[in-house]
Order: structure tokens, then sequence, then C-alpha cells
């Protein structure tokens, strides 16, 4: 399919991908994905090929992939068929229950995102030699594709601001949620972080990592050369153990987390708690070129600011050893204030096939966006550090 829009001496060419193994893999990450971990080739094969998407979960692959006449690929974007909202973190069960109230159908839908992972990073992936249009190209694509299939909306989630701009400029809804990011300012060690805050905060958080340590918690920080099987095995029955208490799903299977960190090994970071020589708590972090991002996190035993020291404060001393520009601990949770982390906007874009829904759903996102901006000014004013909030 020659994409239109296309210069006739460009000849680029779009092709619908149902399995990225069918993608060369350093082809993919030249696109601009390979300082985000999860929109690595490895990352996104590894969902596929591990059992974590499909029918089973409404997962189904359909990537965008952009070729020139050389055969090069020059632009793509990872794309799925949906028949659920789950694993999205941008939240449209409204919309979905409108849709049916209505006699209308929501699912299946078209979602340009990495599955499972509330992270921004650039959906429209373009290479750096690539014609200048290839970003509208893309999402021309993904907005045919999606009236050939009939579906019933396309959303690309976690989205980048110069691309979301991209996008509302080619007719599609800007929705903005807010998480909580920590900005690491050159600190030489925790104690440094931790003198930007007020004295309270400060007490605070010493106070927590103090119960832990007199807890005779231990704890071992490992990637993916480091990590043994028993390792990961511990770890994903923890894994597992957290969604059952919540009553969720745990979709990402073992051989996932096994895959990955044989084929990003640097990319992946295990903090293992142990107790009188046992696994008592694990937490999973993703590893990016300057970003860590807090994942998955289970235990066996309860002790005292445990949660805290696992999922935010040896990720943050992490950071630091490691010169991380940030640490982005996942979706919502206003307590991670106290602890450092401050409001950050996030970003999507949306479009529905329907003109009344799409209209009505335009109004409710002026709305709703001008609640969040407020949300975001109050949980500023909640800053701990001591002098203005980090840049």
């Amino acid at each position: 399919m020659v994409v239109s829009g296309a210069k006739p001496d460009q000849a680029l060419r779009l092709r619908i991908i149902e399995r990225i193994a069918d993608i060369d893999a350093a082809a993919w990450n030249a696109l601009g994905a390979a300082p985000y971990p999860f929109l690595r080739h490895e990352f996104l094969a590894a969902l596929e090929a591990e059992d974590c998407l499909g029918e089973r979960y409404g997962w189904l692959p359909r990537h965008l992939s952009l070729w020139d006449s050389d055969n090069r690929l020059i632009g793509a974007a990872p794309l799925y068929l949906k028949f659920n909202s789950y694993g999205e973190f941008v939240f449209d069960w409204a919309w979905a229950d409108a849709y049916e109230r209505n006699g209308l159908k929501y699912y299946p839908k078209l979602v340009s995102a990495s599955p499972y992972t509330p992270a921004t990073g650039p959906k429209l992936l373009v290479h750096a030699d690539a014609p200048a249009e290839t970003h509208q190209l893309l999402m021309s694509a993904g907005l045919e594709l999606a009236r050939q299939m009939e579906v019933s909306s396309l959303h690309w989630l976690f989205t980048t601001p110069q691309e979301t701009d991209v996008l509302e400029t080619g007719g599609l809804l800007r929705r903005i949620g807010c998480q909580f990011h920590w900005q690491n300012q050159g600190y030489e060690d925790f104690d440094g972080f931790l003198a930007t805050l007020t004295s309270a905060k400060r007490k605070n958080i010493r106070k927590e990592r103090r119960r832990v340590a007199e807890a005779g918690v231990r704890f071992r920080l490992l990637d993916g050369k480091t990590a043994s099987p028993g390792d990961w095995t511990e770890f994903h029955t923890l894994y597992e153990s957290t969604f059952h208490r919540r009553g969720g799903i745990p979709t990402l299977s073992l051989g996932f987390f096994q895959a990955i960190a044989e084929t990003m090994p640097e990319g992946v970071l295990l903090i293992m708690a142990e107790h009188a020589g046992r696994v008592v708590a694990a937490a999973f972090c993703l590893v990016g070129d300057d970003t860590l991002y807090g994942r998955h996190w289970g235990c066996h035993e309860h002790f005292d600011m445990l949660h805290f020291e696992a999922c935010y404060y040896q990720g943050l001393d992490y950071c630091i050893r490691h010169r991380l520009a940030r640490f982005e601990p996942g979706a919502q949770g206003e307590h991670k204030i106290a602890r450092g982390f401050l409001p950050a906007q996030t970003l999507s874009a949306h479009w529905l096939a329907d003109t009344r829904f799409a209209d009505a759903v335009a109004r409710h996102l002026d709305y709703e966006r001008d609640g969040m901006h407020e949300y975001i000014r109050e949980m500023k004013g909640r800053s701990p550090y001591r002098s203005q909030e980090p840049q």
C-alpha cells in the first residue's frame, strides 16, 4: 500500500505487521525506540512470544511500518487491536459505557502504546533520515487503518509533547493526566538529595529507611546478567501475588521476564529484599538511557516501610549513583510527593469514529483538562523541597 501524501520519488509503503519478530530488531530500535526500554524491539517481542498478549488478554498486534523504495524501515508505531481497556492506564471506561448505553460497540478499538506500561515515550517512531512528513504519514496511516477496520476509535497513549502536537493538529483530541516523577539535580549522594528537602520531610525519610534497616532487611540489586533463574522465579511469584491480592490479572509471564533479562540485560533492574537469609519482597524496574521506570512489586511478609524503601528509596539511590536524570515510579500516588516526587503532566491523543461521541468527548476533555491543570497546581503546592521545585 502506497502511503497517501508520500512524494512519488519516495514511494513510501505501509505494511501492517502482526508479529514484531518479522521486523529486524536493530532497524526498529534505530527509529528512536532504543532509549526507552519499554519500546525496544526486545521488550515488545518478548510480550508477543511469551504469551502476554493475544486473544487471551485482548491485545492483538497490528504494528504500523513505513518502508522506503530501498525497503528500509523509516517509520513505525506500536499498534494493537484491543477488545478491552485493561493495561492501558489512560482510562476510557466511561466512554465505553456510554457507547454501550446507546446501543453501540466501543470494542474493538486501536491503541498505540507499550502494553501494561504507563510511561511516556514516542509512539510515532521515525528514523533520523526519514522525510520530514513521516510523523504525519504514520498518523494518517493509523487513522486510515481505523476506518478500514471500522473500529470505534484510535488512541495514542503516553505520547511526547511534540508528537501530541502533531496528533492534535491532525484532528485528534488531546487528553492530559498526572503522574509523580523525580528529577536528579546532580546529587552526589542520597544525603545530598535529602538536604534539599524540608526538615520534616528529611527526618521522615530517614526514619522510614531506618525502620527497614533495623528490621534486618537487606537488599540485592541485580540486572539481567547478575540475576539468576531462581531470582526471576522468586520475583515472578511475588509479582503474581500482588495481582491476586488485588483481584487483578498478572499478564506478564515468567518467560517474559527471563526473555528481556537475556536480550536487554542492561535495561532491567531487580531489587531483592531479604530477611534472615530469604527473599521477603522484590521490586522490578526498567532502565532507560537517562530514566529509571518503576514497574512491579510484591512481598511475602510485612515489614514497616518496606514498600517505600524497595520501590522508591532504593530506586532514588540507584539514580543518584548511576547519574540517571529521572525516576518515574509508575501511575498515580500522591503519597510519592512527600518522598521527593513532583506532579508531571502526561499526554494522550484520541480519535472517535462517531462524530456525535467525538463532540461529546471533546467537551468533556475541555472540562477535564481544566480540572487536571488545577490538580497539578495543587499538588505542586505540596512540594517537599525547601526552595523552589527542581527544574
